[in-house]
């Protein structure tokens, strides 16, 4: 890092210092953040608050190169080895202590011990790190993964083991675009990856089995809510979600589209759904989320719904040689190398490194803001912002976030949530206050249109089916159902687990 880059002002890799503290200590400390981070200068001569250079006088500068050495040196544990240099500013003298990024974590002050001693930079400062921090310090240091760890305490006998090859498999084959060419997972595959281990002869399951089984040995939660304004002081909805990792990508990314503006595009006859934010680069970042996360961080992976942003926050730290901007640029450094072989496998990820270019060309070009990345010192959030406008695309289809907003060519977009009755189902009234003279006005489905659609193509539809098609939950797929049988537009058959509902015609036994 060149001298002139250094005097630009503070940050998490710079710090200033005008003399040499009396009390080493207050460096020491920053050299263990640099350390256990992504390394950093210490810079000694320059005024923190107005960068004005004051320099070291000429006949202390080695005396005090020595003194700032030998501090650093015996203070820190594993030791840390500063390259010392001084620098000529405008006549003065600058001496700036480089740490490169240890290989031993976690780096700590030897007087106050790895648990009070231990430090990382957070936005900037040097902050005492805690016990998450701590662990996840040590398993890059021990250049381990925390999901291959044994997770003790849990046990797996061998019908566990075909239970979750089965579960692999079958996401595999779901995901594949020809199902015939995916290879059955096997223990010995479950091995390989690390998802299992050997001890003394016998199957024992690591991290990473409690994490693809969704066992509560290692806590894996996915919160979701919306929130009215943007922040949040004020809660619309919650929800919280437990389960498989498959299990958690599908609620919360059904969650996601239920809460998202929708719109419509028409090609003739034939209807696609619009939505606000691409869907795959919805998924994309909560597969990352998930797949990427630190586990030894209690937190949960939070997705927050504003109105005028999308925000995802994954627990953990940045992995070691991982920064925003390598991530922006397709690099990729793997924390959880288990989850992320099956993540793999299981068709979630297809090169590694490639999803977040995914991501960000996705959003481009759906004409919004390129995703914001912030933190990387204790958890990872990244914003998505939604067009409130109501501007038609270049493609003449209009993604504003009302119902009465028209293109040029007539096509209605942008389903706005206080467009829904009161039982939830959205009303077909479309206003022709914008519309161009004699436009020709393409009214966009409303819920019981599409499930009215899905009866005419298929014998019959379950529940599960209703909640695919229409991206809602449960009660709200009952109710739509049930009103389309009052009405006289569709039956139900069987009870209980075994009900399903087909358009009247196709009705073939008596009326229940």
């Amino acid at each position: 890092m060149g001298i002139k880059t250094l005097l630009c002002g503070e940050s998490k890799n710079v710090e200033y210092k005008l003399t040499p503290p009396s009390r080493s200590i207050n460096y020491t400390k920053t050299a263990v953040a640099f350390a256990n981070g992504q390394g950093g200068c210490l810079v000694f001569g320059v005024e923190d608050q107005t960068l004005r250079v004051v320099g070291i006088a000429e006949d202390k500068v080695f005396t005090v190169m020595d003194s700032i050495s030998d501090a650093i040196v015996n203070s820190c544990e594993p030791m840390i080895i500063p390259d010392i240099t001084m620098h000529d500013v405008n006549g003065k003298t600058v001496i700036v202590a480089e740490i490169a990024p240890g290989l031993q974590r976690p780096y700590h002050i030897k007087s106050l011990g790895q648990e009070q001693g231990t430090f990382v930079r957070v936005a900037g400062t040097t902050r005492q790190a805690d016990q998450p921090t701590i662990r996840e310090l040590t398993i890059e240091g021990s250049s381990r993964s925390f999901d291959q760890v044994q997770c003790l305490g849990l046990s797996v006998t061998e019908e566990d083991v075909e239970a979750l090859c089965a579960s692999l498999t079958k996401t595999a084959k779901d995901n594949a675009e020809d199902p015939a060419k995916v290879k059955t997972v096997t223990e010995k595959q479950l091995l390989q990856w690390g998802v299992l281990a050997e001890q003394d002869g016998r199957l024992v399951p690591t991290n990473a089995y409690a994490i693809l089984t969704g066992n509560t040995a290692v806590r894996s939660v996915v919160q979701c809510g919306v929130f009215k304004g943007t922040t949040k002081a004020v809660f619309v909805d919650r929800r919280e979600f437990v389960g498989t990792p498959q299990e958690l990508i599908e609620e919360s990314y059904q969650y996601v589209l239920r809460n998202i503006h929708m719109g419509a595009r028409f090609k003739g006859v034939y209807r696609q759904d619009v939505y606000e934010i691409p869907p795959d680069a919805v998924r994309e970042l909560i597969v990352n989320a998930i797949v990427h996360r630190s586990y030894i961080d209690h937190s949960s992976i939070q997705i927050a719904i504003y109105d005028n942003r999308l925000e995802i926050t994954s627990p953990g730290r940045l992995p070691m040689g991982q920064t925003i901007e390598r991530m922006k640029q397709g690099y990729s450094k793997i924390r959880n190398e288990a989850l992320a072989s099956a993540f793999e496998y299981m068709g979630y990820i297809e090169h590694w490194g490639s999803g977040i270019l995914r991501v960000m060309q996705e959003v481009r070009d759906a004409g919004l803001s390129e995703p914001e990345f912030l933190g990387g010192d204790t958890d990872l959030r990244i914003n998505i912002y939604r067009n409130g406008s109501e501007t038609g695309s270049d493609d003449g289809i209009v993604t504003g976030l009302r119902r009465d907003s028209l293109s040029d060519d007539g096509i209605v977009t942008g389903l706005r949530r206080d467009s829904l009755s009161d039982d939830g189902i959205a009303e077909e009234t479309t206003s022709k206050t914008n519309a161009a003279p004699n436009a020709a006005i393409a009214v966009v489905p409303s819920q019981k249109e599409r499930i009215l659609d899905a009866l005419r193509k298929n014998a019959s539809i379950s529940i599960s089916d209703a909640i695919r098609i229409l991206g809602v939950q449960e009660r709200q797929a009952q109710r739509i159902l049930k009103s389309l049988v009052e009405e006289g537009s569709a039956v139900k058959i069987g009870a209980a687990r075994a009900t399903r509902y087909a358009e009247t015609k196709k009705r073939t036994e008596p009326h229940e």
